[in-house]
């Protein structure tokens, strides 16, 4: 074999050919065949692949049940009561002058309106409602004073209409909002319950007083209220709409506007006692565009101009309720708890004079969110008492002041009695639920109560309804409220530290056992699959019953049979290690890469401990990678051999400058402004690309396939297949992206007016579906169909005309094979190759750049680590940088371990609606896509100039990847249980659910995503090559 690559083989003729030995081999048993041999090597390969994948798939398992225990532990739970709140059974007994008592007049208190029309506009924030008034010559932003209805009518009509920040409860999602808003509880990430069923909502809510009432609800807009309250809106009259489309802007607008008018005509407003619409566009168009956006200025103005005419046509007797079930980020986005994110709007108006204000200074709006807000769970006893509902059970709301004071604003007795209503329906909520859950009764404090009850006697005879003493009653039962409600929130921050504990056992176990199989197990780690998987499955065989057994005598821990299997399998596994502890060598770090490995680990690890750190977390894997660099390039310049010199200079160079060049896109948390600058979008405020963004997918199509041709041309592997699937279709790939992108654009910008927004969107959308195709249908099998990716030249030899005619001709045939020396990696290669496409398709221009710059990364390491550095296949230092660039760019694709920073626009892009489960893996493609490229990239170390041996089945591949797999895995297990280890200890820290719960969920999917491609992915990818070249070469 010769060093480029050629192989010389040399056939001699017949005449030349000795006689054949007689074989000493006995003949009763005659000694195997080459193929027979063949056949062996390649069955015992074909198994221990198998057993492999399953070892590694059990893994994946007992990492997937040690965090379903952590996160049922530490995700909050409340208890939901089943009792529901009755007209004729109010919480406590009702004054004399009030004429209460009946449905028609009002349950627990006279009625203020028959009918109400409740508008909610998804992600109004409370800053687009009042007025801006630009200092020192700052710009208006786009969403400035483009909805001025609310704040003018409360201006200009104080007593029919009311203006206030209206403060949701996080996470800020519609699902959980709309729970909030008609239970009037607090939310938890995961509600108990003796008939809880999916989403829907079982417990006492206003959609349910109401059809117990007799009312009848239409509903126009989000289909989420049905998935919420299936079956309680008029079927003849509701319309709803898909709410999961972010890219549609008008649709589901367009239809509430179309349905809602016609309702609203004298003639029809006897079909309906209650009217919902929920519109989207605001929201769609913070999540497509960002709030400073023309389209969102537009959207605004349209829910303007749709109020004012809905304003109009209501009846004296109406209640019209505008509210935003949350916020937005400064880029659009939601589902943390920023201040940007909970600040929304209510607005209430009446064509009576309903609300009145306390004080002369509270008859203007509040200038911002922070003077005079409201919760959301505040409005549900509001609308139950203004409708003369029972205030539903559940409730810990209190009513909002400016709907019961009277439009001179001091009719005490109304508010105070009202509070007194609200505050007993808490206490008997609070009696049930304590009762249910068998604790004290006595959690709330009991003088408060008494308290306020004292000062009620002493009013009862009272017929002022302006009294002073009113006020006093007034303040204390709002305090018995509030008291009340800041003891839930804490009692229901209470986590399960059993579940908890279980958890974290396991993903240690899990973490060890991965330790001592990737970095301490000597010799082929594949051959001991199949005793461990003999172990594992006797050890949790005889742990799910005993797991069983115990729930028996300890019915209060949930889940006992599945912590038997995890820590059974888990046991079993690691008695296999300590039997066969001679075959361990417990090695300490004794060169430079692999300490950097385990300061790299551990340092980060230690790090999440701390807010700043975890907030900062791209610049200390800039750090890293930095480092890493570095030291390659001080390496380099240490070996012996010239071309090992200039070429490891020249990759750990391009490996610096690649990572440095990343480092510029950023999409910067809250908690990092103002030391941070976003350029993932056009700015700060935007979700679309600039302009000088859409040049950066036609660089990437005009010089990525050079540069990836460039590695196979090194071997003089730019042969067969890598000619056909780089030149022709990974290339039309990248153009057929960049094209996508401009027409992305072209439809947000409108610079197409003579097309339709549908024509648009068809034509990218099946600009996005070839790319699939070509990556599915011709990509993968290529690489599944493919030979090697060798070239054979065949040389025959030729007489010279001038030889003379009695001199015979060479009796050689040569043979050239080029590409001989990297088959394995070479003909691997092409599995990334062939699904970096869609990867690529799904991130925006600046995304493009970062995946671009990530492969030419990845294509850098083989080389430099293998090659030219000459580091041991064993070395863990290459499956560690690949984890540090995966955790690296996926901060420099857009994304930050927040729930706000999903894509959700990437369901879209392949699709017009959401279609289970595609729409789901889209996402993920887009969240993890540095992760599953590394991943799916990973065997190509241990593959790297891997030396075939013709006639013999290559040994130490599937070792020296299994080697790999488990070190790359290592790396993110140590993080999940770092970031699990910390949530736990953490988990009364101020910024649990702001900073260190996302980043443990972010930890516990990533690892999963992980594992789930490097096996499925890679192993079975390294077989398909290893059989390739096994087909030429016999190997």
């Amino acid at each position: 074999m010769l060093a480029n690559g050629e192989v010389h083989k040399s056939h001699t003729s017949a005449t030349d050919t000795a006689p054949p030995r007689q074989s000493s081999w006995p003949t009763s048993s005659p000694k195997p065949t080459e193929e027979q041999l063949s056949r062996q090597r390649s069955l015992l390969f074909k198994v221990s692949h198998i057993l492999q994948i399953i070892f590694f798939l059990w893994l994946l398992v007992i990492h997937g049940i040690g965090i379903y225990f952590f996160t049922r532990g530490f995700l909050l739970t409340r208890l939901v009561l089943d009792d529901k709140s009755e007209c004729t059974v109010p919480p406590i007994q009702r004054p004399s002058w009030s004429t209460a008592g009946n449905s028609d007049v009002g349950c627990w208190h006279p009625k203020t309106f028959k009918k109400a029309v409740i508008i909610i506009i998804d992600a109004l924030r409370y800053d687009f409602t009042v007025p801006y008034y630009s200092v020192d010559g700052e710009d208006d932003l786009l969403f400035h004073n483009s909805i001025p209805v609310f704040h003018e009518t409360s201006v200009k009509d104080p007593t029919h209409a009311v203006l206030l920040p209206f403060i949701a409860d996080p996470p800020t999602t519609t699902l959980q909002r709309l729970k909030g808003l008609t239970t009037g509880t607090l939310p938890t990430f995961m509600d108990a319950g003796s008939n809880f069923a999916g989403t829907t909502i079982e417990e006492d809510n206003l959609i349910a007083q109401l059809q117990t009432a007799g009312k009848n609800i239409v509903h126009l807009g989000d289909d989420t209220w049905h998935a919420l309250f299936p079956g309680q809106f008029d079927p003849n009259l509701t319309r709803p709409y898909d709410s999961f489309n972010v890219w549609d802007l008008h649709t589901l607008d367009n239809g509430v506007i179309e349905h809602i008018f016609p309702l609203l005509q004298p003639a029809n407003t006897s079909k309906w006692d209650m009217l919902i619409g929920h519109f989207l566009g605001v929201d769609h168009a913070g999540h497509r565009y960002g709030p400073n956006h023309l389209a969102m200025r537009e959207k605004l103005s349209q829910m303007d101009n749709v109020i004012r005419r809905v304003k109009d046509l209501i009846d004296d007797d109406t209640l019209l309720v505008i509210m935003g079930d949350h916020g937005m980020d400064a880029k659009g986005d939601h589902g943390g708890e920023s201040d940007d994110e909970v600040e929304a709007t209510l607005w209430m108006y009446s064509k009576a004079p309903v609300f009145g204000r306390t004080k002369s200074e509270f008859a203007h709006p509040p200038a911002t969110a922070k003077e005079r807000p409201v919760g959301q769970i505040d409005l549900v006893p509001t609308l139950a008492l203004l409708l003369g509902l029972p205030i539903p059970y559940n409730n810990l709301g209190s009513p909002i002041q400016e709907a019961f004071v009277g439009n001179a604003g001091n009719d005490w007795r109304n508010l105070a009695t009202v509070n007194r209503l609200t505050a007993a329906q808490i206490k008997r909520y609070q009696q049930g639920y304590a009762l249910a859950k068998g604790e004290d009764v006595n959690v709330i404090p009991e003088e408060l109560w008494t308290q306020a009850g004292s000062k009620w006697d002493l009013l009862a005879k009272s017929l002022s309804s302006s009294s002073p003493f009113y006020e006093d009653a007034y303040r204390a039962y709002h305090l018995y409220q509030s008291e009340t409600l800041r003891i839930y929130r804490s009692l229901w921050a209470s986590f399960d530290q059993t579940l908890m504990a279980f958890g974290i056992e396991i993903i240690a176990g899990a973490s060890l056992l991965l330790l001592l199989y990737s970095r301490h197990l000597k010799g082929d780690i594949s051959l001991n699959s199949p005793t461990f998987l003999r172990r594992i499955f006797a050890g949790t065989a005889i742990c799910i019953p005993a797991g069983r057994l115990f729930s028996l005598f300890l019915p209060e821990v949930p889940g006992l049979s599945l912590f038997g299997a995890g820590v059974g399998g888990g046991v079993a596994s690691l008695s296999v290690l300590f039997l066969n502890r001679q075959k361990i060598a417990f090695l300490y770090p004794t060169t430079l890469w692999s300490w950097l490995t385990l300061i790299f680990t551990l340092s980060q690890s230690i790090g999440f401990a701390a807010n700043s750190f975890t907030i900062w977390e791209d610049e200390i894997l800039l750090f890293f990678l930095a480092t890493f660099g570095v030291c390659a390039t001080l390496f380099s310049l240490r070996q012996p051999s010239p071309k090992d010199k200039a070429f490891g200079l020249y990759h750990s160079i391009i490996f610096l400058v690649l990572t440095r060049l990343a480092s510029f896109s950023r999409l910067c948390r809250e908690e990092q402004m103002p030391y941070c600058r976003s350029t993932y979008y056009a700015s700060s405020t935007s979700s679309t690309s600039a302009p000088w963004q859409l040049l950066l997918p036609y660089i990437t199509a005009l010089l990525l396939p050079i540069i990836v041709k460039s590695f196979y041309t090194m071997s003089r592997s730019y042969e067969g297949s890598a000619v056909f699937w780089i030149r022709y279709g990974f290339r039309g790939c990248l153009w057929l992206i960049a094209v996508y992108w401009t027409l992305a654009a072209a439809d947000d910008g409108k610079w197409l007016p003579s097309l339709s927004e549908n024509t648009l969107k068809n034509i990218r959308t099946l600009v996005a579906q070839i790319v699939f195709a070509i990556s599915f249908a011709v990509g993968l099998p290529t690489f599944l169909f493919s030979k090697p990716c060798i070239k054979i030249g065949i040389h025959e030899p030729s007489s010279s005309p001038s030889s003379p005619p009695q001199q015979p001709p060479p009796s050689t045939t040569k043979i050239t094979i080029l590409g001989t020396t990297n088959p394995y990696a070479t003909h691997y290669l092409l599995l990334p190759l062939s699904l970096f496409p869609p990867l690529l398709l799904l991130s925006s221009p600046m995304g493009n750049l970062s995946l671009s710059l990530l492969l030419y990364s990845l294509l850098t390491l083989p080389p430099l680590l293998h090659t030219h550095l000459h580091l041991p296949r064993s070395s863990s230092i290459g499956p560690t940088i690949l984890a540090l660039l995966a955790s690296f760019h996926f901060f420099k694709t857009g994304h930050t371990a927040t729930l706000a920073s999903i894509q959700w626009n990437a369901a879209f892009i392949p699709l017009h609606t959401i279609i289970y489960p595609f729409s789901p893996l889209l996402i993920l493609m887009n969240t993890f896509a540095p992760h599953i490229l590394c991943a799916l990239f990973l065997p190509t170390l241990a593959l790297w100039n891997h030396p075939v041996t013709p006639g013999a089945r290559s040994r130490g591949i599937l070792a020296a990847v299994s080697r790999d797999i488990a070190t790359h895995f290592l790396y993110f297990a140590v993080q999940g249980l770092a970031t699990t280890v910390w949530a736990w200890w953490l988990r009364r820290h101020l910024m649990v659910y702001r900073v260190f719960g996302p980043r443990f969920m972010m930890g516990a999917i990533a690892l999963c995503v992980v594992e789930v491609v490097g096996v499925l992915g890679g192993l079975v990818g390294v077989r398909r090559s290893v059989a390739s070249v096994g087909e030429v070469f016999g190997s």
